[in-house]
């Protein structure tokens, strides 16, 4: 019999994240279809009991101030504890990134097996399988393990979110941390406002930038400044994600003119991310945008290129734009005011 324990944070509003909401849709449906199988809930944060999710049989949690924020030390504490204390065969948590700094090292406490970057976790005939993506999301793997405990790491985008409801009856067991080094001290959080933030995994549009909006124009000069007006203009207005190309993101050591926003976090396909936003736009595209591994998980495709005979445009996106980005994305803004 499987005892499967659901793992996750809460964030600083005391409510779980939607990537663990998402991951627990995944652990919820492995112990349905596992017959004989528990599924109980880990949480860590200030007050964690209160956040554990409906449809446990036991929710475990390891509450307090050291544990509200993020810190390998209390982090790995916290998971080990909840990990002992459910008897947990199997972990399933959500890839976030308080989560990949410490399940590596948790999973080493425990002895465990450990897998990441799972997009599905199901069970069939006894056997619990999990896959994932190799060589650039190019190929689909499927992993399954016989030894125990087995921590895996879910990727967040991969199903739909659970409610949030809290309680249901299930019990709740506080699970207390002595040994939790604390190394460091959060003294507090600095975060950018909302209208600079470009990165956005939950935004229902991909914007994809690239090494075109730097290069020489109809007038035969670079236009750098404007362009990041324009396109600083557009995602404000509609709280779009910002992608980049592997070329703009690496333009700024070629000694050109750059987007002085885009950094190598904002760069998709290749060695970046891998967005699952439902739409997406790419501009400026010069056979770049169109074809970065991004694309594979969105569902809606258009481009902005002023060659209409460019054919990565044409294989990748559903719509192609023939027409100057320059002139289309001030147009939409003017649209969007």
């Amino acid at each position: 019999m499987e005892k499967i324990l659901f793992l996750a944070h809460t964030e600083t509003d005391g409510r779980l994240p939607k990537a663990a909401l998402e991951v627990f849709t995944v652990a919820k449906g492995l112990a349905k279809s596992m017959a004989g199988s528990e599924l109980f809930a880990g949480i860590i944060g200030r007050d964690g009991a209160t956040a554990s999710p409906d449809g446990v049989a036991k929710a475990f949690a390891v509450s307090g101030a050291d544990f509200s924020v993020p810190r390998y030390g209390t982090d790995a504490a916290a998971a080990e504890a909840l990990c002992r204390a459910a008897g947990a065969s199997i972990v399933v948590a959500p890839a976030t990134s308080r989560l990949c700094r410490v399940m590596a090292g948790v999973a080493a406490r425990l002895g465990a097996k450990f897998d990441s970057h799972a997009t599905a976790v199901s069970a069939g005939n006894g056997t619990v399988r999990v896959s994932r993506w190799f060589y650039r999301q190019r190929m689909e793997g499927v992993i399954s393990r016989s030894s125990r405990p087995w921590v895996i790491l879910v990727e967040p985008g991969v199903a739909e979110a659970s409610a949030a409801a809290a309680g249901g009856g299930a019990e709740e067991v506080g699970v207390s941390v002595t040994q939790a080094a604390k190394a460091t001290e959060v003294t507090g959080i600095s975060a950018p406002s909302a209208g600079e933030q470009t990165i956005r995994p939950d935004a229902g549009l991909l914007f994809v930038a690239g090494a075109g909006w730097t290069k020489k124009q109809a007038d035969g000069r670079t236009h750098a400044d404007r362009a990041a007006v324009l396109i600083l203009d557009f995602l404000k207005k509609s709280q779009a994600s910002l992608g980049g190309s592997k070329s703009v993101v690496d333009i700024s050591g070629e000694g050109q003119a750059v987007l002085p926003f885009m950094t190598h976090l904002n760069q998709i396909g290749q060695t970046g991310s891998t967005p699952r936003h439902p739409k997406g736009l790419a501009t400026c595209c010069h056979g770049e945008e169109p074809h970065t591994v991004g694309w594979r998980f969105v569902n809606a495709r258009r481009a902005v290129n002023t060659d209409p005979n460019c054919g990565w445009a044409q294989g990748k996106a559903d719509v192609l734009y023939v027409a100057d980005a320059f002139e289309v994305m001030a147009k939409v803004s003017a649209l969007l005011e």
